[in-house]
């Protein structure tokens, strides 16, 4: 188990207990499979599923293309969820590696700002299904949902802060919590699922089809979307491709990442992905329009007792996804800032408070803007992804000497120039420039950008890691070895 000499103190600057590499490793094949859960069953899940059927593929292709850029997301998790594992070190420390010790602030806040930023969002959307309930319960309070400020009704303020501090008090009982929260969080709204699917089933007299309306496509426009299913699949893991060393670092043994991963990405993500699929197309046949929220189809539901339930569950189900990719990461990464000033509660309180000052309602909308910003920050965190993964197996091959990683001295491994390694952001600059401008400049100004767009992530993470190869390739080795220090034991 990776352990820290206690004969060499750690720099207080890089060091505090939370950021320490783990000791308790009590995350098995479940807890990750039930995180993966967590994070998957999500209205912004559901809504990513159901859109790519509306690219104008038909059934096979869309679910071909899933199944494949899961298989890519299962590859890219077992790549970082490994190298957290071993080192038992969170994300912005096992980015030290890669960035310097000082220098890992800097993907480690690129991070921490996407997920405050879907904190607040998931937070909104969970408040929605919280207002839907309390309307059906108390219908005389229709008044505080027609009238608020800055956007947002009375109601919705009401639900959104009640669940923002609830959340908080959640996540401020420590990662033990988590752990237990989301082994039952994640499961609880495949019970709600199959109810809605089943329902729909039955009320739509079984005409349901997995392929929803939209204008077929052929030719080269059936392949170009085929590929940009797939990309954007991989996108929507984008931000957890980075971090998910900070729950694998728990895990007792490679054995559990892997098949924790395994059950919880391709085999539950495809399975949830069919189901939104035959619910949002069972809401045509009984609706006349395919509904994409399923909030909205559980508040159109005859029943009252289903619709209560399912309002419930799916607030649960969005506190998990939010406790797993937008609590957990930037309280990680604001305590790598600070961490004699910032522990990992302290960094989710700011993360919480920041969380406030984003009115995600005014920006989020239909599946097609939820893929326009997935395009746009994964423009960033693909240069990082190809960078850190690069530099883990490719140059180092996976030899860390975690004591180092806490040490800013001119003899530590990972000190570089005052703490930054300019060849990683040598690499970093220039390729998340050109994975933002395709991903964020108009068609109508650059035509080819157009086409991809899908492809950000991919574009950054290769041209990421293609330079930061080139780089350290011509100009040798990427930091000094420690050669009289022996090396730190690691878990295996």
């Amino acid at each position: 188990m990776s352990t820290i000499d206690v004969n060499d103190p750690p720099d207080p600057r890089l060091y505090n207990d939370d950021l320490a590499p783990a000791e308790e490793r009590t995350w098995g094949v479940y807890s990750l499979f039930a995180m993966w859960m967590s994070d998957v069953h999500s209205v912004g899940g559901y809504v990513f599923a159901a859109g790519l059927f509306g690219l104008g593929l038909v059934g096979w292709q869309v679910l071909l293309a899933l199944v494949i850029g899961i298989t890519l997301v299962n590859l890219g998790m077992n790549w970082i969820g490994y190298a957290g594992q071993r080192t038992g070190v969170p994300y912005p420390v096992l980015a030290r590696v890669s960035f310097g010790v000082f220098g890992a602030n800097l993907p480690a806040l690129i991070r921490a700002v996407i997920a405050i930023f879907w904190y607040s969002i998931q937070t909104w959307l969970a408040s929605v299904a919280v207002v839907g309930l309390i309307l059906r319960a108390v219908p005389s309070l229709k008044p505080l949902a027609q009238h608020g400020f800055l956007g947002l009704s009375t109601l919705g303020w009401i639900a959104f802060l009640a669940l923002w501090a609830l959340q908080l008090m959640l996540f401020r009982r420590g990662m033990e919590t988590v752990r237990r929260f989301i082994d039952w969080a994640g499961p609880a709204i495949w019970v709600v699922m199959l109810t809605l699917a089943v329902g729909i089933v039955i009320a739509a007299h079984g005409h349901v089809s997995l392929t929803l309306p939209a204008k077929r496509l052929s030719g080269g426009s059936a392949v170009h979307q085929f590929f940009a299913a797939i990309s954007l699949t991989v996108a929507y893991f984008s931000a957890l491709l980075l971090n998910f060393c900070d729950f694998s670092r728990f895990a007792p043994n490679r054995r559990a990442v892997r098949w924790g991963n395994f059950w919880g990405l391709p085999v539950n993500f495809i399975a949830f992905s069919v189901v939104s699929v035959v619910v949002t197309a069972g809401s045509i046949a009984v609706y006349g329009k395919a509904i994409f929220d399923p909030v909205e189809l559980v508040q159109r539901m005859d029943n009252t007792v289903v619709s209560v339930l399912g309002a419930i569950t799916f607030a649960i189900a969005t506190i998990g996804i939010n406790v797993v990719a937008n609590f957990v990461s930037p309280a990680y990464d604001l305590a790598n800032v600070a961490p004699k000033h910032i522990d990992f509660k302290l960094g989710g309180l700011i993360t919480a408070i920041a969380a406030l000052l984003v009115m995600p309602w005014k920006v989020y909308g239909s599946p097609i803007a939820v893929q326009y910003f997935l395009g746009g920050l994964a423009a960033f965190l693909g240069p990082l992804f190809g960078i850190i993964i690069t530099d883990y197996y490719l140059r180092r091959r996976g030899r860390v000497e975690v004591d180092d990683l806490y040490r800013a001295d001119e003899q530590a491994a990972y000190y570089y120039r005052r703490g930054w390694n300019p060849k990683a952001l040598a690499a970093f600059v220039p390729a998340a420039a050109v994975a933002a401008a395709v991903a964020l400049i108009p068609a109508s100004v650059v035509p080819l950008f157009g086409d991809l767009a899908p492809f950000s992530w991919f574009i950054g993470a290769a041209l990421g890691s293609a330079a930061y190869l080139a780089i350290t390739s011509q100009v040798g080795e990427t930091g000094p070895e420690p050669a009289a220090r022996p090396a730190t034991p690691t878990a295996t």
